[in-house]
């Protein structure tokens, strides 16, 4: 077996193309390799439409990024053809080794998708030698390809979880289908109160599922979220987890620590400063006595949320932070739900 028939089988090539040639540049740094790839004369294409095989019109002279040959960078060079199909007319076929509109090869994508499931970005960045940029773009298409797939139709209990995105007050809301064992994100929008329940709401219902279906949310007590269940998820009862009544004592305690420490020793008002804010408190467990009760009949809990928040705040001090709230939206769903999986099944066949 020659270079060329190694080559051929590594690239994955099948009739009608063909690899006609290669160069390897060692004046260059990096060195780099070009593979030059062509049809056989006379060859017909099926049409993007209707798949039909049809003669080529033209073709335009094209070239994609490949997986490194050992250290030297690889790339394809290929002429790529637009058929005349009768019915449809002249239209550029799809190339088996990339994705329409991609610089890069599939393989290469897949290998970068797989690194940046376990790293930063801007670590697979400098690794494959290519933008961030150009990097995140790849990560974002593959995300909106499969969250396409995601089927909803059986949710039922959803937790809802805010986590910080960046300084300066900026969240993105994250919601769990409570019932999946693994990979439970289904959904994840920037900010947080009622338009964010009224987004996942209009999401839910593209991907197979139904508002009236849910019969639990489990969140805090934010009057936010609680306003956008009651308006957009008309069948839930709310679940407040024990966790934030604590957070709630907790906090007003911490108020008087530190009104303490401001006026440095044991004032006559102190009895009455931790009366008042454990009131506010005592108030809110009244308020939502009916939602905290709910979490002892059902089982479900908020220490699911505060698990996946902690690996995506991991993820954000690993990163040093994300440019945008897409960015950390796009990390949130490859970390947490079901595309992961998706995409190494995609990789399988």
């Amino acid at each position: 077996m020659d270079g060329t028939q190694i080559l051929t089988l590594g690239l994955g090539l099948e009739a009608p193309w063909v690899l006609k040639d290669q160069h390897l540049d060692t004046s260059v740094s990096p060195h780099r390799l070009d593979l030059y790839v062509e049809a056989e004369r006379g060859s017909l294409y099926p049409c993007p439409e209707c798949s039909e095989a049809c003669p080529a019109h033209d073709f335009a002279a094209k070239t994609w990024r490949h997986l490194n040959f050992f250290q030297h960078h690889c790339y394809l060079h290929a002429r790529v053809p637009r058929t005349k199909c009768p019915e449809h007319g002249v239209k550029c076929i799809e190339v088996p080794w990339a994705r329409p509109g991609s610089d890069f090869t599939l393989l290469f994508e897949q290998v970068a998708m797989s690194l940046v499931k376990e790293m930063p970005v801007l670590a697979v960045s400098r690794q494959l030698e290519i933008s961030d940029k150009r990097l995140w773009r790849i990560v974002h298409h593959y995300v909106g390809r499969l969250l396409g797939e995601l089927d909803l139709s059986s949710v039922t209990t959803v937790g809802v979880n805010e986590t910080a995105s960046r300084r300066g007050q900026r969240y993105v809301t994250v919601f769990l289908d409570m019932h999946r064992k693994q990979e439970p994100v289904i959904f994840a929008v920037p900010g947080h109160g009622e338009n964010a329940i009224e987004a996942f709401s209009a999401f839910l219902t593209a991907h197979g599922g139904d508002s009236d279906n849910v019969v639990e949310v489990v969140c805090d007590m934010s009057q936010a979220f609680l306003s956008g269940v009651a308006e957009h998820l008309p069948k839930a009862e709310i679940t407040v987890d024990w966790f934030h009544i604590l957070q709630a004592f907790t906090k007003r305690l911490d108020e008087v620590r530190k009104k303490k420490r401001r006026e440095q020793g044991h004032p006559k008002s102190l009895r009455w400063a931790l009366l008042k804010p454990m009131g506010k408190a005592l108030a809110t467990l009244e308020r939502h006595a009916d939602a905290v009760v709910k979490r002892w009949i059902s089982g479900l809990t908020n220490a699911r949320l505060e698990g996946m928040n902690g690996l995506f705040q991991a993820a954000r001090s690993r990163a040093r932070g994300y440019r945008n709230e897409a960015n950390f939206i796009a990390m949130i769903y490859l970390i947490g739900s079901p595309i992961g999986r998706l995409f190494d099944q995609v990789k399988s066949t």
